[in-house]
């Protein structure tokens, strides 16, 4: 069927009527739209509302207000995402979003109103950049689900830029700087957490959800299996990325940290007895519970200060670990596999910083392979030119 209309005039304002035939009970149906200025901009509005009729791709307006739409979205979501991930939209959505749309029309929503928004989260709300692209990636991802569904033509949070992404400075430890740490915290409760997220460069997560099962004293290996959520209650069976399902080789000495650890454990349940809550885990509260995250920071802040060392984040344990294997030579391959990256373009790109350093080593090190031969090449040493020669050479 192929849908008609014509532009009318009503008062001071121009409407258009598209003639949509007639329903079951003979009853003539007609789609109107009012409030156009001029005649002009009714006829443009018509042929593009006929053009979408007669192909078949046009989506009534949804009633629907957007902050309804956004509740419904995060509740699908919910079972789909980690709680952390679903706590983050949440904060998002009910201190950001719904003040600023919540009694919008979904179908009214233009990609103005989200660029005006994106501007006023970061000049007045002071808003951090990633903070701000964390909320697109939201928008985008909910309004997708409405154009899928034919409630909306467009994605209009698409068609918006969002802020430059800002990366966090990452602050890394030497390893004179490793050494004071470890020495100040030999005593800490939480000294086996330090230990592996050094060597290993495992994530909070996956350490306060490492269980003895995951231990291979034989192999010298750890496998990252499951991981404790940001409550410090939740674990899951899966870790953030199917990388992230890992074996870590360990060495020697840690296995005999572990060992030691896992002996010290023992003897605690022992003591506790009842009081004791055995779940497995490597690393425990004193009754055998999951560590509590913040206690974790705080203990982690306080040792930081008695090591004398650089104020840094826990997560900055694992850049140590990755810039410390980089800056021995190890390829990035492995760096990679072992911090559970889904590919090394990651690791590159994150520890991109290292690579001219590593570059003039590698030069370094091939000159000394291969001109340091003498019954090969001549000695470099005894034909270096001097600085009057340099000069002529390099204004040739």
């Amino acid at each position: 069927m192929n849908y008609s209309g014509s532009v009318r005039k009503e008062a001071s304002k121009w409407y258009y009527v598209i003639e949509l035939g007639k329903d079951s009970k003979g009853k003539r149906k007609q789609k109107k739209k009012r409030g156009f200025k001029t005649k002009k901009e009714a006829q443009a509005a018509l042929t593009k509302a006929l053009h979408e009729l007669n192909s078949g791709i046009y989506i009534e307006p949804s009633n629907q207000k957007l902050g309804e739409f956004l509740e419904e979205w995060l509740n699908y979501k919910k079972t789909k995402i980690a709680d952390s991930s679903y706590s983050t939209y949440y904060i998002n959505l009910k201190t950001h979003i719904l003040p600023e749309f919540e009694n919008m029309p979904l179908a009214n929503l233009k990609p103005l109103h989200i660029q005006h928004f994106y501007t006023m989260l970061l000049n007045e709300k002071k808003l951090h950049h990633n903070t701000v692209r964390k909320i697109h990636t939201m928008l985008v991802n909910a309004l997708d689900r409405a154009v899928k569904f034919d409630m909306v033509v467009k994605n209009a949070a698409k068609l918006v830029d969002p802020p430059k992404e800002s990366k966090a400075e990452m602050k890394v430890w030497s390893v004179d700087e490793v050494h004071s740490f470890l020495d100040a915290a030999k005593d800490s409760p939480f000294f086996m957490v330090y230990n592996i997220a050094i060597n290993t460069g495992m994530r909070q997560g996956e350490i306060l959800g490492l269980s003895w099962d995951c231990v291979n004293f034989e192999d010298n290996l750890l496998s990252v299996k499951q991981t404790l959520g940001h409550d410090g209650k939740t674990l899951k069976s899966t870790t953030k990325t199917a990388a992230g399902m890992r074996s870590i080789a360990i060495p020697e000495e840690l296995v005999e940290e572990l060992k030691r650890h896992k002996l010290e454990q023992k003897k605690q349940r022992l003591r506790l007895g009842s009081i004791y809550t055995d779940m497995n885990f490597v690393n425990a509260s004193e009754v055998g519970t999951p560590i509590n995250p913040s206690n974790l920071r705080r203990n982690f802040n306080s040792l930081i200060k008695k090591a004398n060392a650089e104020k840094i984040r826990f997560h900055d344990l694992r850049h140590t670990h990755a810039t410390l294997l980089l800056q021995q030579g190890v390829h990035p391959k492995i760096v990679s596999e072992r911090l559970g990256h889904a590919d090394t373009r990651m690791t590159l790109d994150r520890y991109s910083h290292l690579l001219p350093n590593m570059q003039r080593e590698t030069a370094q090190k091939f000159g000394e392979l291969l001109y340091r031969r003498k019954d090969h090449l001549p000695n470099c040493d005894q034909n270096k030119i001097n600085e009057s020669q340099l000069e002529y050479v390099t204004n040739w």
